[in-house]
């Protein structure tokens, strides 16, 4: 700009401004006019109101777009195990530490170096106990990283990049280097304006100002948004590389059912084969406490053999469930969690995404009960790669509630309006507090026949409510099954190629020599 102005004579600089003096004396005209006709009052009141409106307007944009940045925010995948929360914690810990000043825009070595920072917190977590976690990758898994990005990759610029199916390596170097060229024509074209429309171009230059330092406020909020984005996305991913929940198949985990699905599946009255692998719901409780009849109701019919002596239930027997809602489930009797084992139990109870626990009202000793599922508990917390079931309580018997004669539901338990809703009521809440259960998860239930009450609506409704919770487990416990799978396929196929490549090693060393 310099250089232009020094080339432009000062006479004809002289007549630029004196053409631009009439048009810079229409402000204080325009004032003196206002202030002849006594209006320049209305006029202030006039700036006053619509520059507070523009502030206003200015304001609120400004929080919408904050809004919109939080809610685009990358979040913790729910179906994450426990190990995984912890390793979250760290990440969301390092971008709320992360500073625009600290990571320059322009150095890239720099963002590069952030994202390293954010692997290695990640991959030490999760290998707390090696020198150098960064390298706890598998050659397969690193390769499957690579072509999985690389396909991400393509599909984004193919998808979003206009004529990107056109556009060649060699055109994007061509564009680079013609970069500096648009920037002189930019500049030639600024300056030409000066010289054609200088009225324009002040007001031209004056908006691009305001609009460049608005756009700096915005860039440097914006920057600091994609920095704490772009470490939880890097943690994101370096979680689900090193949690190790990466499966070199690109099948879903539960696309079919595991092994021991279809091993149960076979065991169960199914007749056709499931398309994939079934919830499995696991019903609990302490001998005769209305396990096989609860089953019973939410089948609709008898599937189950029920009897008054204990221990009708020999062994784990699973049936196979579906009804509206739920498409395909194993639904699990067992024997009373009295005449059990434990290791039993605790098998039984890991390999299920959903726990149905058969407590009986009219029966007030619930400490055998309180000490199974407190061991179950336990045995939950210690397993970090698997997120624990949900469990239900059916709050059996509620029919031999005092008065016992009585039976005339429905009873609303929100406002009870008789002695047995309020009998009912004390029972929900003491078997709650009992056996450290929610309340909103002691579901009330008659199983007696001919008196089956809140098994269809309450029950069922509350099962579904718990379906998200349950297919998590699932998913988690399908993983872990499809990784010991992949495993021994893996073994079983390298060690038969290696095999096979030795028997052919004599062959091939034969044929070698009589080549030569």
């Amino acid at each position: 700009m310099k250089k232009l102005l020094g080339r432009i004579d000062r006479l004809r600089l002289l007549a630029l401004l004196l053409w631009a003096v009439p048009v810079v004396a229409l402000l204080p005209l325009g004032l003196f006019w206002l202030w002849q006709v006594e209006a320049l009052r209305y006029w202030l009141g006039a700036l006053v109101l619509f520059s507070a409106a523009g502030y206003g307007l200015q304001a609120w944009l400004h929080r919408h777009e904050r809004r919109l940045l939080l809610d685009a925010e990358t979040e913790p995948d729910p179906d994450w195990p426990p190990a995984a929360d912890v390793a979250w914690a760290l990440v969301e810990d390092l971008a709320a530490q992360t500073k625009p000043e600290d990571w320059p825009i322009g150095e890239g070595d720099r963002l590069g170096v952030l994202g390293q920072q954010t692997l290695e917190r990640v991959a030490r977590h999760f290998h707390p106990d090696v020198d150098e976690p960064l390298l706890e990758l598998t050659v397969p898994h690193t390769l499957l990283i690579v072509e999985r990005a690389s396909r991400d990759l393509r599909e984004t610029i193919t998808d979003h990049i206009p004529f990107s199916h056109r556009l060649t390596v060699g055109s994007l170097m061509r564009a680079y280097r013609w970069k500096p060229f648009a920037d002189r024509l930019l500049g030639l074209y600024r300056a030409g304006q000066w010289v054609v429309n200088p009225a324009h171009a002040f007001l031209t230059e004056a908006l691009a100002q305001l609009r460049g330092r608005g756009y700096a406020l915005a860039q440097d909020e914006l920057y600091g948004w994609i920095l704490k984005e772009y470490v939880r996305k890097v943690g994101s991913y370096a979680i689900e590389l090193y949690s190790g929940r990466l499966l070199l198949s690109d099948a879903a985990p539960d696309a079919r059912p595991t092994t021991t699905s279809e091993r149960d599946l076979r065991a169960s009255d199914a007749s056709d084969e499931p398309a994939g692998e079934p919830l499995r719901i696991l019903v609990l409780g302490r001998s005769n406490a209305g396990k096989s009849s609860l089953i019973n109701a939410l089948f609709g019919q008898l599937r189950v053999a029920t009897d008054l002596l204990p221990d009708t239930t020999k062994m784990l027997t699973p049936y196979r469930l579906a009804r509206e809602g739920l498409d395909l489930a194993l639904i699990y009797d067992t024997p009373g969690s009295d005449a059990i084992d434990d290791q039993t139990l605790r098998t039984a109870a890991g390999d299920a995404d959903m726990i149905l626990w058969v407590s009986a009202a009219d029966r007030p000793d619930r400490h055998a009960d309180r000490e199974t599922l407190d061991s179950l508990r336990a045995a939950f917390a210690e397993r970090m790669t698997r997120r624990p079931p949900p469990v239900l309580v059916a709050l059996s018997h509620i029919d031999r509630l005092r008065p016992v004669r009585e039976w005339l539901p429905p009873y609303d338990l929100a406002e009870p309006k008789s002695l047995k809703a309020e009998s009912i009521l004390a029972a929900v809440e003491v078997v709650a507090s009992d056996l450290a259960i929610p309340i909103a998860s002691v579901i009330p239930v008659c199983l007696a026949g001919g008196r089956v009450y809140n098994v269809e609506d309450v029950l069922w409704a509350a099962i579904l409510d718990r379906l998200d919770a349950a297919q998590r487990s699932r998913l988690l416990r399908c993983q872990d099954a499809r990784k010991r799978e992949e495993n021994w396929s893996l073994v079983r196929r390298q060690l038969a190629n290696a095999g096979r490549f030795l028997l052919e090693l004599p062959n091939r060393s034969t044929g070698g020599r009589n080549r030569r």
